[in-house]
Parts: C-alpha cells; structure tokens; sequence
C-alpha cells in the first residue's frame, strides 16, 4: 500500500470491512461503511445507489459468492477528506479491478463510490494470490 496517511489507512480499513460476507449482508453494517450519496457501477455497467445496493446484498435470496481476497491494494490522499483507493479482487476464480472513492464525514471515512472492472479467470493469470 502506498501513501500512509490517516485518511488512507481509514479508507483501506473500510474497504477490508466490505470484503467481508457478514458486513455485506447487514444492512446495519454496510450504513456505517457506504455514503448516503453513494454509486457504484457494476461490471456490467449499471449504476447503483446506496438503498439498491444494501437491498441486494441484504435479500434473503441474494448470491453469497464468499469471501474475496484482496491485493496490490493503493492509496492516495486526493485532498483534505477525500482518498482514491484501487486494488484487485479474487472471488471463486473471478478478478476484478477496482477502484473506490472514500469521503470523510461527521460520522467518519465513508464509501462514496466503487466500480468494478473484471479481467479475466486465475485459469486466465494464474492464481489470485500471486497478483
């Protein structure tokens, strides 16, 4: 991780917070991580706000796809209360990279957007953890 400012190390913290299933499927949990303005879009294109997403995620019938793991994550501190994070993700043989914007609030660093590239298998790049 570059960059090792304060706001960095909340927004990398925040991000690690959402990798995990049980945050992504509380919507109490994922309130105190993703802004009341939030948007995300998806590797498909469509663009979701912070109420779609938590129903999503929260639906009793919603996808599980486990845990992800995380790597080549960076950081940057873009001005006061704003930080850019980009990382890659493995999920059950699916990469993706990602980018994210967190904002400082009264209430703390909070996701204020995220979108989702993927780009390819492990069969593809090899495995997740050597990228």
């Amino acid at each position: 991780m570059t960059g090792t400012s304060p706001g960095v190390a909340a927004a990398v913290e925040g991000e690690l917070r959402l990798l995990d299933p049980a945050v992504r499927a509380s919507a109490e949990l994922l309130a105190q991580v993703l802004h009341p303005d939030y948007r995300e879009i998806d590797y498909t294109g469509r663009v979701w706000d912070r109420d779609t997403m938590t129903a999503s995620l929260t639906a009793k019938d919603a996808p599980r796809p486990g845990p992800m793991t995380a790597s080549r994550m960076t950081g940057a501190q873009l001005g006061d209360g704003l930080v850019h994070l980009t990382y890659d993700t493995e999920t059950k043989g699916r990469l993706a990279h990602r980018s994210s914007l967190w904002r400082l609030t009264d209430a703390g660093w909070l996701l204020y957007f995220h979108q989702a590239t993927p780009f390819g298998t492990t069969e593809d790049t090899g495995t997740g953890a050597d990228r």
